[in-house]
């Protein structure tokens, strides 16, 4: 199974979040990983039939210019009892690239401190 990346918008929108996504996306493709974006921040990466979106380079390539977000964006902000590993067990995760605020900013860094405890190194990149 290849490695991924998980790219999730927390909070509102702001400028410049599909080119963030795309150059991200294009990037870690490069490398062989494979890219998921997921639909509705840490609501859909926390639930049980998260809504993804699998990118290619020629997919990533064609939002760079693009205004908004081809990721739907969620203000959930989990508690630490809505933390689970299965999405990143299933998809072979090793990287969270989370886009937003502070909140979401913070919420990732709790969230990778609990997936280490669960004996999963994720790691970390905040936009």
């Amino acid at each position: 199974m290849n490695k991924s990346i998980a790219i999730i918008c927390g909070g509102g929108p702001a400028p410049g979040i599909n080119t963030v996504i795309s150059t991200l996306a294009k990037t870690f493709l490069k490398d062989d990983y494979d890219v998921l974006g997921v639909h509705h921040g840490y609501k859909g990466i926390l639930s049980d039939n998260p809504s993804i979106r699998i990118f290619d380079y020629q997919s990533a390539d064609r939002i760079f210019s693009l205004g908004g977000s081809v990721l739907t964006m969620s203000r959930f902000k989990p508690k630490d009892s809505d933390f689970k590993a299965d999405f990143f067990v299933k998809n072979n995760v090793k990287l969270l690239v989370t886009i937003g605020g502070d909140d979401t900013a913070s919420t990732a860094g709790r969230l990778t401190k609990y997936l280490s405890n669960q004996n999963l190194e994720v790691a970390h990149i905040h936009v």
